[in-house]
């Protein structure tokens, strides 16, 4: 009882996350025969499949080398595997959490019960969150400037999720890069305006929310700080999160492969990929989930033909659902073993009494 009491809104995340699964492949499922689909996704060349996981796992080992890199950039010393394991617990809170808002909490607090600063660690956070967004949005204008016409079509009617989700990557992007590059304006304008909402009466005043507010604006005026001082760094953590984006958008190609299939040159597999995670990546759906599926179902419906449902339950089993069961073990020993060193520090204490 006390794990639940204690966990209780992770639970409820879960069993969200649970519902909106079975909802979502009830609705793929119901009218299919599973067996027929069972034997065409045997078929699946393993070699290949086995590739493409290799490949989930660098995509969520890629973070932790950027962790790492910026880490040692700042004088923390950590080592790799801790980074490794940090990465797996953000992936698995972002993964049960709307709009992936729970993995950057997770991560600073295992940080801190590791012994680094919490500062460093919102820090170092911050700049991956700013720059894994910010490739988003790049990969989107890119595939609009020169692929727009093409990419519309394979969307049809589901365009809009590519509008929606591209228009949400940059509002989220550009409030991120003022708050970083303006951060002396941008503190003036919410300490004001968080006067003016308590002023109307639309907030009741508290000392304790204008501290927090400042002391997270001082967190953006360090980052600033370390753009303008670390630029060296920024590009390299650029260049290797556009390699850890596209290491996932691989996947499905490599499934499309494992089926034997040819035709569709490998960049377009890729972009339509791509698109996918641009237009579900801001969505309130814990790992956009029902949306994802239904967009590889619309767009790749010319791509996999008669093999589109086995190819879209190998593609987002393995880029999603396999790496959030991994994710979940690697969260779950790590949440274990925390609690057993805080259990054997407890002990001591009430020896020492």
């Amino acid at each position: 009882m006390e794990f639940i009491r204690k966990n209780k809104k992770s639970i409820l995340e879960i069993l969200f996350l649970v519902l909106l699964v079975a909802f979502t492949f009830y609705a793929l499922l119901k009218d299919q025969e599973l067996e027929e689909i069972g034997r065409v996704m045997e078929t699946a060349d393993p070699g290949w499949l086995i590739a493409a996981l290799a490949l989930v796992i660098v995509f969520v080992c890629s973070e932790s080398v950027i962790i790492h890199y910026m880490m040692t950039s700042l004088g923390k010393k950590t080592k790799l595997h801790q980074c490794i394991r940090y990465s797996f617990i953000g992936f698995f809170y972002s993964c049960i959490t709307p709009s992936a808002s729970g993995g950057q909490p997770a991560q600073i607090y295992y940080m801190g019960k590791d012994g680094l600063d919490v500062s460093v660690s919102t820090l170092v956070l911050m700049i991956v969150t700013i720059t894994y967004k910010a490739v988003l949005v790049l990969v989107g204008f890119v595939v609009l400037l020169f692929m727009g016409p093409v990419i519309l079509a394979y969307m049809g009617s589901s365009r809009y999720l590519l509008y929606l989700g591209m228009g949400l990557n940059v509002i989220a992007v550009t409030s991120m890069m003022i708050l970083v590059f303006v951060p002396g304006w941008t503190k003036r304008i919410l300490y004001y305006g968080l006067r003016f909402l308590e002023k109307l009466h639309l907030l009741k005043y508290k000392r304790a929310r204008t501290r927090k507010l400042l002391l997270s604006m001082n967190k953006y005026r360090e980052a600033s700080v370390y753009f303008r001082t670390h630029k060296k760094v920024v590009f390299y953590v650029m260049l290797i999160t556009i390699f850890q984006r596209f290491s996932l958008f691989f996947v499905t190609w490599l499934v499309y492969r494992s089926f034997g299939l040819a035709g569709t040159p490998l960049y377009l597999v890729v972009i339509l990929q791509a698109v996918i995670s641009v237009a579900v990546d801001m969505l309130p759906l814990p790992g956009g989930v029902g949306v994802s599926e239904g967009l590889f179902m619309t767009m790749f419906e010319p791509v996999f033909g008669e093999k589109l449902l086995p190819g879209m339950l190998l593609s987002r089993g393995i880029s999603y659902y396999a790496l959030l069961l991994i994710s979940a073990a690697i969260t779950f020993y790590a949440h274990l073993k925390l609690t057993r060193a805080s259990l054997k520090k407890n002990r001591k204490i009430q020896k020492k009494m």
